[in-house]
């Protein structure tokens, strides 16, 4: 069984949220983040880094670090890597995937199928390339022993979490699940309120999938474009 200490963060650089994209009303500047984890027969990946587009850089202005390098980082190298999985097809998650033609990369169905079909969801050359060799899934599965597959549609119909039971606790590699992990946090109390029964009157709604991966009594939860942590 592998330990926390074998969940890694990879660092794929930074890009500029505009205002009109964040809650917020001001632009803000966010990281783009992904994880390896090291299993017995190889690396799995939670995403791959930024994708490049003369648009995308006109209005997200990014800062890119390779997939090679965040990987060196880390002590790896792309032929180390065994597994792919995209939390959803956004070019901000998806962008090495061309590196890694021949990998099988997990991949909902629902966010396969809007990747292919819908115009300006994401660079189409990042979706379809000669190699890539997709698994799509129709909800949660175990790929491996300890390593689940959950889905935590949201921020995109088909989005995903990666989560692994760890012999020291289980993290869960959240994505864009949420923003970030105040908004986390208040999902997780909203839903704790909600089972505690501990209010009187309507407590916040909370997101569908937070039942399932609050089952897996999580230590630590991890996101894609915050830095920070959520513990219990």
């Amino acid at each position: 069984m592998v330990s926390l200490s074998d969940v890694g963060r990879m660092d794929f650089g930074y890009f500029v949220r505009p205002a009109e994209e964040t809650s917020t009303g001001k632009g803000r500047v966010e990281p783009c983040l992904g994880y390896a984890v090291r299993l017995d027969d190889g690396l799995l990946l939670l995403d791959s880094g930024m994708g490049a587009h003369p648009a995308v850089d006109a209005h997200y202005h990014p800062v890119r670090r390779p997939l090679t390098t965040a990987l060196g980082d880390l002590g790896q190298h792309l032929a180390t890597v065994r597994y792919l999985v995209n939390c959803h097809l956004h070019f901000d998650h998806c962008g090495g995937n061309p590196l890694l033609a021949g990998r099988p990369t997990f991949v909902q169905s629902t966010e396969l199928d809007e990747a292919r079909s819908s115009e300006h969801y994401t660079l189409p050359e990042l979706v379809d390339f000669e190699g890539v060799r997709y698994e799509e899934l129709d909800g949660e599965v175990e790929i491996a022993p300890d390593v689940w597959i959950v889905p935590t549609p949201g921020h995109t119909l088909g989005h995903q979490s990666l989560v692994i039971r760890c012999a020291d606790g289980t993290v869960v590699l959240a994505g864009q699940a949420h923003d970030d992990a105040s908004s986390f946090a208040a999902d997780q109390l909203a839903w704790r309120t909600r089972n505690e029964k501990q209010v009187d009157g309507p407590t916040p709604q909370v997101s569908a999938w937070i039942d399932r991966l609050m089952t897996f009594d999580p230590r630590r939860v991890m996101f894609a474009h915050d830095r920070s942590v959520w513990e219990p």
